[in-house]
């Protein structure tokens, strides 16, 4: 039988992963790849730089279990909560790992199958993606060490056998780039003996062996059965590290890079609208790879933000992040950058390497740790370790500046979102950042992990309590995100691939010009990053004179020969658009 486009593309992918003999007959496990995805009959999409988002996108980022009601299975109320707080303003809800598992809140998967019942079911994931762009994790690097694979593994059964990466303690691991300080390889007792398996996370988490085909079509089926649930995001959980070869570095490997590119083939020509995004918590050059050539993610984290951003608003100076800014290539057609400042992780700072001095980070840290944050560290290859995340909930580790906390916490944290929501991507939200959830340190000691400390759980009565109260933070707050989120879904100049352009106003203003794709509409992003008021000089934005310019936040007008007063940590957005 003849091989059409598909069959050749595929085969194409699979090639260039298994070059060293993993595979027999590459060609078969193509075909059964398309059979698993049931492509048999599929016209092949030739189109595929098309952007599937729009200015009136945006995320919230949550887990199945945030907000709890009595008597309800989370997912419902979660779905509640979505409905009554998020429905006129949100497009998209990712929902983190929903399976049953062991360890690290939900990414050590026993069964990549079923919905965690103590969450819900199917039909709960479903109602959600009824309404909203639901996106999931693909946690591909590694699953639970009591998974019922990891189990066959020990036992020498199939499915498991040949399921996870073994290295001897011998071999040359210097190399490897870890984000944990524990040991790489765990010995096991098995049928075939002692081995040692690697973890590059946690030794509950074992890493999988893509050397292995039949790991792949067992992930192909579980991509398959997303789709058919309605998932339409996927997000590939520690990518980076899929690919191991003794003797290099183990991160970002050639294969690790056209694996992508096969799961966006697959993906895409089984559902074209649905969108991969890589999860790659490293420096930016690497993270930015992952867009390939318009060929391998839809979506990269812009993970160089939160610390840059953090980092802008504590020392009231934006050289670093506006540096950064300009660095950055426009995505193009068919890919973007997903922004956020806060998630269920903590803020990266692998991401600021190279972006700001070991002095800069260090003193970021130490700011942090007073504001009630605690640091998570790596290992070095030379035994020493290193920062690799502060642990804080947002609205605390913007409580103040380098010199302590202050009063004006809500504004810097308010302002972090409005550079957030207007910078070029796909915005996302941390629920707790959403309703202005603080650090919860009880979490912490019972939980023994510093990343508790932000994945509060609401008791979801006494947080409708809290933003019903006028006078609560969490109403403040929630109600001004809520505003400027509804501003950004009504200007095309905020089309994810909407142009940008940074400005230079000095150090304590922060600002870049948007432009729609159609060039009718001009926005100017305008931030005082400090803690004291600064004038904005119109004639430095060059503003056109023919045009009625006005701030789109505030509802005031703007004219060229005119100044704006800027309060401390005040976003103005300008454009000449009614």
């Amino acid at each position: 039988m003849p091989k059409n486009k598909l069959h050749i593309e595929i085969e194409a992918h699979l090639g260039a992963i298994y070059q060293d003999g993993e595979v027999e007959n590459v060609s078969r496990l193509t075909t059964e790849l398309i059979e698993l995805m049931g492509l048999q009959d599929k016209e092949v999409i030739e189109n595929r730089n098309v952007n599937h988002w729009d200015e009136t996108d945006s995320l919230v980022i949550t887990y199945g279990d945030s907000v709890l009601l009595d008597d309800e299975k989370p997912l419902r109320t979660l779905n509640r909560f979505l409905d009554k707080y998020c429905r006129s303003s949100i497009s998209g809800v990712h929902i983190l790992p929903f399976y049953p598992f062991t360890s690290d809140d939900g990414f050590s998967v026993l069964d990549y199958s079923s919905v965690n019942e103590s969450l819900g079911d199917w039909e709960d994931i479903n109602a959600i993606a009824n309404n909203y762009s639901l996106m999931a994790d693909l946690v591909v690097n590694h699953c639970s060490a009591r998974s019922p694979w990891f189990e066959n593994f020990i036992k020498g059964r199939d499915p498991g056998r040949g399921f996870f990466y073994t290295a001897s303690p011998d071999d040359d691991l210097s190399a490897v780039v870890r984000p944990r300080t524990n040991d790489l390889l765990r010995e096991v007792e098995t049928s075939e003996g002692t081995q040692y398996v690697w973890c590059t996370f946690s030794h509950d988490q074992v890493d999988l062996n893509f050397r292995n085909p039949a790991v792949l079509k067992q992930f192909v089926s579980i991509i398959k059965q997303y789709l058919d649930n309605g998932i339409r995001i996927f997000r590939l959980d520690a990518i980076a590290f899929l690919w191991k070869e003794i003797g290099t570095n183990c991160l970002n490997l050639e294969q690790t890079h056209e694996m992508v590119r096969l799961f966006r083939t697959l993906i895409e020509q089984a559902q074209h609208d649905a969108i991969i995004i890589t999860e790659t918590n490293i420096p930016n050059r690497e993270n930015l790879e992952y867009f390939g050539n318009a060929d391998e993610a839809h979506c990269v984290y812009n993970f160089s933000l939160p610390p840059l951003l953090v980092n802008t608003l504590v020392t009231g100076s934006c050289g670093y992040l506006k540096q950064w800014m300009m660095s950055m290539p426009p995505a193009r057609n068919g890919t973007a950058y997903f922004n956020f400042v806060a998630s269920h992780d903590g803020i990266g700072l692998r991401p600021a390497e190279g972006l700001l001095s070991d002095a800069e980070i260090n003193s970021l840290v130490k700011t942090m740790q007073g504001f009630g944050g605690h640091v998570s560290w790596r290992a070095l290859d030379d035994g020493n370790s290193k920062p690799y995340e502060i642990n804080i909930a947002l609205i605390d580790a913007l409580q103040g500046t380098v010199r302590g906390a202050d009063d004006l916490g809500l504004q810097r944290f308010v302002c972090a979102h409005a550079i957030m929501l207007a910078l070029e991507g796909i915005p996302a939200i941390y629920i707790h950042s959403l309703v202005g959830t603080h650090n919860d340190h009880q979490r912490v000691e019972n939980s023994g992990h510093n990343r508790a400390i932000n994945r509060h759980q609401w008791d979801y009565t006494k947080l409708e309590e809290a933003l019903a109260d006028q006078n609560s933070s969490h109403y403040i707050i929630y109600n001004q995100l809520k505003q400027l989120l509804k501003i950004r879904r009504q200007q095309s100049a905020f089309h994810p691939n909407a142009t940008q352009f940074t400005l230079h106003l000095g150090d304590q203003l922060f600002g870049f010009w948007r432009q729609s794709l159609d060039r009718q509409q001009s926005l100017f992003c305008i931030s005082n990053i400090s803690d004291q008021g600064q004038t904005l000089t119109l004639a430095d934005i060059n503003l056109i004179d023919n045009e009625q310019w006005h701030d789109l936040i505030s509802g005031q007008p703007c004219s060229g020969g005119n100044g704006i007063e800027m309060e401390p940590y005040q976003t103005v957005w300008i454009t000449n658009s009614a």
